[in-house]
């Protein structure tokens, strides 16, 4: 089972105060190599065991590096960019070689050019103190980003995106979901589900596989993971469509523009309502 996602409001609220810790750090100063401790959720599979301390942040104990580094765990869960993670284990984990080596300015920029938007759907705004020309502007001594040919693969496969939340509806006619099928890219059938977490926090996962009504341009094998990035993403919509503690089913439908996904329909399928089970069966069959 894929894992829960959680509503990423925590970590946002606590973007600027990490960070302003970073901002005077000497790079010269004396460091020791420590491992990577396996807690360290956000930079496990990196391609390394062993980090600096103090890492770039000005951290100098694993008492401060482990909880403040779990706090972007929610961010990554959003596929923002697909180096976000090198980018953030960087300072946070800098690699034990002889000298520090920092993110490439590249990187910093094609990671806040993905990332900031999703901190702005929740209302904050990319650090100061995570200012991309701080970092080194030249490609040999730092962290390179993406090549042009992944960038590009990146760039034009369906993701998410922060967006107003539809309206939930209840109630339809078989002739209003067939239009809305024709009138968009795809339509998927998802069930979801609101759970607790230890610290009190809400969860929101996906329970069992996502099922195809009209797929368009989704991928199959990553429509699942999408969805979840989805409502990461537009946790407005995560919290609505989870009134209550039971799973609840939901047929999602939306379009993939510029290789951005949006939804633009969201049906509630209750056992009851025959009319959308009987559009989703004659869907195969309609024509536009």
């Amino acid at each position: 089972m894929a894992p829960a996602y959680r509503a990423p409001l925590v970590l946002y609220g606590c973007v600027l105060q990490l960070f302003a810790l970073g901002a005077a750090f000497d790079i010269q100063l004396s460091t020791k190599c420590v491992p990577v401790p396996a807690a360290m959720g956000l930079c496990q599979d990196v391609g390394y065991s062993e980090m600096r301390l103090p890492n770039l942040l000005g951290q100098t104990t694993m008492a401060e590096v482990v909880p403040s580094s779990a706090q972007w765990l929610p961010l990554l869960h959003t596929g923002c960019h697909p180096h976000a993670r090198s980018f953030l284990c960087s300072l946070f984990a800098p690699v034990c070689l002889d000298t520090f080596i920092q993110p490439c300015r590249s990187m910093c920029v094609a990671v806040r050019a993905s990332c900031a938007p999703v901190l702005a759907c929740h209302g904050q705004s990319w650090p100061e103190s995570l200012d991309c020309d701080r970092f080194p502007a030249g490609e040999g001594m730092c962290l390179a980003s993406i090549s042009k040919e992944d960038q590009y693969i990146y760039r034009e496969f369906p993701k998410p995106t922060c967006q107003g939340c539809p309206a939930l509806e209840d109630v339809v006619s078989q002739k209003l979901v067939l239009e809305s099928f024709c009138d968009n890219n795809f339509a998927v059938k998802v069930k979801l589900a609101k759970r607790k977490a230890v610290a009190g926090e809400q969860e929101y996962e996906l329970e069992g596989q996502v099922e195809f009504i009209s797929q368009g341009l989704l991928l199959p094998y990553d429509t699942r993971n999408l969805v979840q990035q989805w409502l990461l993403i537009n946790e407005n919509c995560a919290h609505k469509m989870t009134r209550s503690n039971r799973s609840m089913v939901y047929v999602i439908v939306g379009d993939v523009q510029h290789g951005n996904v949006l939804i633009n329909r969201v049906f509630h399928w209750h056992r009851r309502d025959s009319q959308l089970a009987l559009a989703a069966r004659k869907w195969r069959h309609h024509k536009c």
